[in-house]
């Protein structure tokens, strides 16, 4: 099938989607995860954190045909933006933009298949199968020509999204996250005993730091967050971007509606010292399955402090994350975007992928020659990498 087959329509805002045809088309696909969700998306429209006055124009791209009943069906859908600028991606194309601008072009408006501000990988061409999916991809490049846009960039994808725009000739990019799995340890102490002997010490020490200085840890989950916490979470987080020199990407009202509407999908752990709470991390948990409470993986996602504890940002954001996923049988705890020293903490690097369209000929040219540059380096890296492991080689 081609896009010809379909009902192609365009939407402005993810709210032009019924939820339930949404995340039903994304519980289909081989990688779900949710930020998204038909919910996470809204919640970022409605929260004014990804509009057009932040550079994020949604033009969520769906295909649809009638069934039996003459009903139509959700068939293919991409969460696409038109972006006019590069920030909250966490794939860098400033090179790109800059090379544009300097021979008198326009980089910007650019078309992004992403998840706002979220570089977690994940399927990004929802579809009902392959030939929908490869349906959704034509259309999405074809409507990017009609647009007279410079280029279609697909973050984060996962690995039939990455076939298809293969096959498609798009040029595919790859960079490193480090993610931890889990071996079916018993506790952590058990896990420990898997790490190398320095990097058991290390951690050990690291975690006798935080509990000298006198904190302590709590967590909860979904529902069980309370209000004050949730509001606590949000002075941490956008104190840390306000250290920085930066506004937060996401809003109080952002996670609001995570709290009113997602709150199952969330971890809150809250560092305490002295009676009152001073560091917090949030953490991401995936949809757990019909008859199985347990989440598969859980994404570590925002973390700030009010006052500063040596070794407590290891502690919130890797230590009791770790440890709640060994107690609750989670299998997988995603680190989030770049970060080599997650490594000490026995997350592992892993390739993530991401695909890239440049309407420009000569630059299309010039930008896959970087590519397979950039390719090498990023096959050379893991390789070090590897030879950095945290694990216990054979005694």
């Amino acid at each position: 099938m081609s896009a010809a087959d379909y009902v192609i329509r365009v939407l402005n805002s993810p709210l032009d989607v019924a939820a339930s045809a949404w995340n039903t088309l994304l519980s289909l696909q081989s990688h779900p995860n949710p930020f998204m969700r038909h919910e996470y998306l809204c919640a970022l429209h409605t929260s004014g954190c990804a509009l057009p006055k932040t550079g994020w124009t949604p033009r969520f791209l769906t295909l649809w045909q009638r069934d039996a009943n003459g009903d139509m069906q959700l068939c293919a859908a991409c969460a696409l933006y038109l972006k006019t600028h590069s920030h909250g991606e966490y794939v860098f194309d400033w090179a790109w933009a800059n090379a544009y601008a300097e021979h008198g072009l326009a980089y910007y408006p650019k078309a992004l298949g992403a998840v706002p501000f979220t570089p977690v990988p994940g399927s990004r061409l929802l579809a009902t199968d392959d030939p929908a999916r490869a349906a959704l991809l034509d259309a999405l490049l074809h409507w990017c020509q009609e647009q007279n846009l410079s280029s279609l960039h697909l973050l984060f994808i996962a690995e039939d999204d990455e076939a298809v725009c293969a096959q498609a000739g798009m040029m595919l990019r790859h960079s490193v996250q480090f993610h931890w799995k889990n071996a079916g340890y018993q506790d952590f102490d058990q896990f420990l005993q898997a790490l190398a002997q320095d990097k058991r010490k290390k951690i050990r020490q690291e975690r006798r730091k935080v509990s000298n200085a006198g904190v302590t840890i709590r967590w909860s989950r979904g529902q069980d967050i309370s209000a004050p916490d949730w509001d606590f979470f949000y002075r941490c987080y956008e104190r840390t971007y306000l250290e920085h020199g930066n506004a937060p990407y996401l809003n109080h009202s952002f996670f609001q509606a995570m709290a009113d509407h997602m709150a199952g999908n969330w971890l809150l752990f809250v560092a305490e010292r002295d009676g009152k709470p001073v560091a917090s991390s949030l953490i991401g948990l995936s949809d757990v399955l019909p008859g199985d409470p347990t989440p598969r993986v859980a994404y570590g996602r925002y973390w700030g402090a009010l006052e500063r504890v040596d070794c407590l940002h290891f502690e919130l954001c890797y230590y009791q994350p770790l440890q709640w996923c060994i107690a609750h049988g989670v299998q997988r705890f995603e680190g989030g975007a770049q970060g080599e020293h997650k490594m000490a903490r026995a997350l592992l690097p892993v390739k993530t992928s991401s695909a890239h369209w440049l309407a420009h000929p000569a630059f299309a040219d010039a930008v896959q020659r970087f590519l397979e540059r950039e390719g090498e380096g990023i096959d050379g890296y893991l390789e070090e990498l590897e030879k950095r492991s945290p694990l216990r080689q054979g005694d």
